[in-house]
């Protein structure tokens, strides 16, 4: 079992094939766009991911392109800060070596450390999955068809591998209550070291500083839209001016920049429940077999959740994704269960909830064990 398709050049893909590449797999990695993509949202690299960032060689590439957010600020109507938390000071105390860095840059640097190594199939996409004993016959909407040893679906939230493989989506996405939408400002933010943060009940708007430029985000509580379609950009606008008609302080400026953004990008805060994430000779990475929550930790666990897969498979393949799944749900079901709490406490449904919020956030420091807060509320799942 030497060759291997992977579906989806984001964090998990990629890393996943600087990995293979690495214990002597021939990989492929398809991705339906032209070109790299993402939302551009800050994510964490933390715990077991500065790990496989540091034997990747690629730690202080990161750290290099991190962004400035040191701090979060809670805002009123009128500007004026109502609470927040240095969660610098906090990484301090706690001796972290993580790392914020946009989503695009994370894929950027994971893309450059493994393309020298894999082959990388842009602007196509998976149509049909044929497996047997003894491989995987892969159908392609441009590429002639190909036979694999092995497929790998890390294609995100709403992943093709697990469509054709496993089933509808609508069997194991979760709708969590939440949407959240992202669009990179035009010039920096007010604040240089800080995430400043407006909430209404049931809705939360952030500017985060990034490296120069500022990005916008909104997250609102809503049922799941009928017909919603992830990649229908009218709509998404549609959905965002709707939700935060007569909201205060910048809002509406910035409504007015999303309604003319070609790079807005919105989509449902899910999670995946699936009871098993292999299939025969196919298995499914990252938001395509657990997607954690806007609040979770989806691009660690990728890169930790990639390193242990090729470490599985180098070792010995028959069972790989049997010892794979075991140890990587390990570390992903408590993150997933933990979601509802993160989403009451960034978007309060309430205005009594809001202002709890702000004053217990003056306690944070010296109750650093909440731990939720180390997730920084702009992560987009990537």
């Amino acid at each position: 079992m030497r060759t291997v398709l992977i579906s989806g050049a984001g964090i998990g893909g990629t890393t996943l094939a600087y990995w293979l590449a690495r214990h002597g797999f021939e990989t492929t990695v398809v991705e339906r766009a032209a070109g790299l993509r993402s939302s551009g949202s800050p994510v964490d690299v933390r715990g077991p991911a500065v790990e496989v960032a540091e034997r990747m060689g690629v730690l202080e590439r990161l750290r290099d392109a991190a962004t400035t957010a040191r701090g979060m600020s809670f805002v009123n109507d009128s500007g004026r800060r109502v609470g927040g938390v240095n969660t610098g000071a906090l990484q301090r105390a706690w001796g972290s070596r993580e790392v914020e860095i946009t989503r695009t840059d994370l894929a950027t640097v994971l893309y450059e450390a493994s393309r020298d190594s894999a082959e990388y199939l842009f602007g196509d996409s998976m149509t049909a999955i044929g497996q047997d004993g003894d491989g995987v016959e892969v159908t392609f909407e441009k590429a002639e068809p190909r036979r694999f040893d092995l497929v790998i679906g890390a294609d995100g939230l709403h992943s093709m591998t697990r469509r054709l493989v496993f089933g509808p989506e609508d069997r194991f996405v979760r709708h969590m209550g939440l949407y959240v939408a992202t669009m990179p400002l035009d010039g920096p933010a007010e604040e240089a070291k800080s995430v400043v943060i407006h909430n209404s009940p049931g809705r939360m708007v952030a500017v985060h500083p990034v490296r120069g430029r500022a990005l916008a985000a909104f997250i609102f509580r809503s049922p799941e839209v009928a017909g919603f379609d992830h990649r229908d950009l009218r709509q998404h606008k549609r959905i965002l001016a709707d939700a935060y008609a007569g909201a205060g302080w910048r809002v509406p400026g910035l409504l007015d920049q999303a309604m003319a953004a070609e790079d807005l990008w919105l989509d449902s805060v899910s999670q995946v429940r699936i009871d098993r994430w292999h299939d025969g000779r196919v298995a499914l990475l990252g938001d395509a077999a657990s997607s954690v929550s806007l609040f979770g930790e989806g691009s660690t666990l990728a890169m930790a959740g990639a390193y242990t897969l090729a470490c599985e498979l180098a070792a010995a393949p028959d069972g790989a994704f049997a010892r794979y799944e075991a140890a990587h749900r390990a570390l992903v079901t408590p993150k997933q269960n933990n979601a509802a709490t993160a989403a009451t406490l960034m978007v309060p449904a309430s205005r009594a909830g809001i202002a709890t919020r702000n004053l217990a956030s003056r306690l944070w420091p010296a109750a650093a064990a909440t731990g939720w807060v180390r997730g920084r509320l702009t992560r987009a799942v990537a």
